[in-house]
């Protein structure tokens, strides 16, 4: 394995943060009704290349690179206060990248300076293959579990929710039916601090209903919990009515429904 060049985080970065995507290695295998029109595969499939392989990507030591000239010679490429968002085109905790992930963690704690975000189908998969220095969890990283369904939520979040995290994070995307949070905050309270909705996109997107996104935070509201309406989906059904809502608009028209709701201590 080659060795990684690891650099000490730098003080005094003048630079602006930035939000950074960092896929370490690219290609998924579907585990649930969630993955059923999955992007990456969309995308992979229209180039003639395999979703279902699992490759380290040319960016894996993306945020540990140092410019080599230039103003800020010395300095990461990817500036302090960064929030890195990690992984979006495969699973961070995929079994075919067992044996990339301890560099990975090394990366990530090398970056304390930084923020890092994930998204895993895999919360079975999360404790035994957390860094031996993870302890309660490193407050520079939040890994989030999506539950698509019921069904899901049923399965991954008691899992999940006895994880050692700084955070939980809870996303329900793409949302295909009412997802009951209720026992949850009562079996872990305090836990569940943040909850994200959102509908599916694509030429075959399934119907979002609105009404489960204002139930989803309404639990939210009962229990101090954050929410958040990130996107519509290609297909929302909102008081009988269907609405076929384009790409560009799916974010936007999310955000004016004004459903954001701060955590509460």
């Amino acid at each position: 394995m080659e060795q990684l060049r690891l650099f000490p985080a730098q003080s005094g970065d003048p630079r602006p943060p930035a939000v950074v995507q960092w896929n370490l290695w690219h290609g998924c295998t579907k585990v649930s009704a969630g993955c059923k029109n999955c992007y990456v595969y969309r995308r992979d499939e229209s180039v003639g290349r395999d979703p279902t392989k699992v490759e380290k990507t040319q960016r894996f030591d993306l945020p540990v690179r140092v410019l080599r000239s230039g103003a800020y010679q010395g300095l990461y490429k990817v500036p302090a206060g960064s929030r890195v968002s990690t992984c979006f085109s495969s699973d961070f905790f995929h079994p075919a990248a067992d044996a990339w992930r301890p560099d990975a963690w090394n990366i990530i704690r090398a970056r304390a300076d930084c923020t890092f975000f994930m998204i895993t189908k895999r919360p079975e998969r999360i404790a035994d293959h957390l860094p031996p220095d993870w302890g309660g969890g490193w407050a520079h990283v939040t890994i989030a579990v999506t539950c698509e369904n019921d069904e899901m939520a049923k399965k991954r979040l008691p899992v999940y929710l006895s994880l050692p995290l700084c955070r939980h994070a809870v996303m329900i995307e793409p949302m295909l039916s009412a997802v009951d949070l209720r026992p949850f905050f009562r079996s872990y309270p305090g836990v569940i601090r943040s909850v994200s909705v959102g509908g599916e996109s694509g030429p075959d997107a399934r119907l979002c209903d609105y009404a489960w996104v204002l139930d989803v935070r309404a639990q939210c509201l009962e229990n101090g919990a954050a929410f958040s309406y990130h996107q519509t989906g290609a297909r929302l059904l909102k008081d009988g009515r269907e609405y076929r809502i384009p790409r560009r608009l799916q974010h936007t028209q999310a955000r004016k429904a004004g459903l954001t709701l701060p955590a509460t201590d």
